[in-house]
């Protein structure tokens, strides 16, 4: 696997455990500060592509952790986070992403936890997806 060397941007996302999840994002590329609809107004820039990835990344994964949860009859605490950075960079002359999640269950005994975490990384499909084809690192805390 290739590591970045230099890391353009980084997309970040942070989650919680509401039942209540909604998304409303418009999209612009790297290098544009404006969506190109919007070039000659003052909105804001919006959420760039990484950060888009990260959020439909953690919303599968935190669903996925409380399908692990549930089959080892664990409940999840009010507290539980997922946070996810997923960074655009490059090597070389060549593009690539990594990723870091940071997943936070207080009061959850940290080997259950770490357990927790492990299969729903084996049941999310973006996990899935993205194992073995970009750098992920995962934290239990």
């Amino acid at each position: 696997m290739t590591k970045i060397e230099t890391v353009l941007l980084t997309g970040k996302t942070h989650t919680t455990l509401s039942g209540h999840e909604r998304v409303n994002l418009q999209l612009s590329s790297p290098g544009n500060d404006k969506h190109p609809e919007q070039l000659f107004s003052d909105v804001d820039a919006h959420p760039s592509a990484e950060r888009l990835f990260a959020g439909a990344w953690s919303a599968c994964l935190i669903s996925a952790i409380g399908l692990a949860a549930k089959a080892k009859k664990v409940v999840l605490p009010s507290g539980l986070s997922l946070d996810i950075e997923v960074d655009l960079g490059m090597t070389g002359g060549a593009y690539f992403l990594q990723a870091r999640i940071d997943v936070g269950m207080p009061g959850i005994a940290r080997e259950v936890a770490e357990a927790i975490v492990h299969a729903a990384d084996e049941i999310c499909p973006y996990s899935k997806a993205t194992r073995g084809n970009i750098d992920v690192a995962i934290n239990v805390r």
